[in-house]
């Protein structure tokens, strides 16, 4: 090979520093989400049953999801991926299989575009991360009551028995996510 084909089949394999901090497949957004999954599945498996026997259904993978969004400054392909990545990771414990990947994916377009809509000249609002949850939630928790009723066979009326747990988890993981942004953008950004 000359020495200008060599650099040409060199630079080809080379990816620019800018492409993979905005791929989709970014491998540190992917990590930061499967460590965000991991402890969002345990936190549902331990806390959330324990706070289920008193009516609020904490969902700890939207929480886990919203974060990774927050922190990673997510585009919409990527905000999509995060979110039918932990559909996969409810599969594990859902009440309806398959259901997740619908309403997650909405759940977590809806994270993204609150968050666009909150921010201004690259400068995020304080409340973008309690808001853009909470409407996270709600759009993931009203479509999962509301499909799954239909799912079981049941009158879409029904639904609306579930409207205060769907309510309930939206404020926690609202709580959540605001909480948790912070300390963790600051530890990130040190590592």
């Amino acid at each position: 090979m000359t020495e200008k084909t060599t650099a040409s089949v060199a630079s080809a394999r080379t990816v620019s520093e800018g492409a993979r901090q905005h791929g989709i497949l970014d491998v540190s957004s992917l990590v930061l989400l499967a460590v965000l999954l991991a402890a969002g599945t345990i936190l549902n498996m331990t806390v959330g049953n324990a706070l289920a026997t008193i009516g609020i259904k904490p969902q700890f993978i939207i929480s886990a999801y919203a974060i990774a969004i927050l922190l990673t400054d997510a585009r919409a392909s990527q905000a999509a991926l995060f979110g039918l990545l932990s559909a996969a990771v409810i599969q594990l414990s859902t009440s309806i299989p398959g259901l997740n990947f619908a309403t997650e994916l909405a759940g977590s377009l809806a994270m993204y575009g609150v968050v666009r809509l909150m921010t201004r000249e690259g400068r995020r609002a304080a409340a973008a991360p309690l808001v853009a949850a909470f409407v996270a939630t709600l759009v993931s928790g009203t479509l999962f009551a509301v499909l799954g009723t239909v799912v079981m066979g049941a009158a879409v009326a029904t639904a609306l028995v579930k409207v205060p747990i769907v309510l309930g988890t939206a404020v926690f993981n609202a709580i959540v996510v605001q909480a948790l942004v912070v300390p963790l953008s600051k530890v990130l950004h040190r590592a």
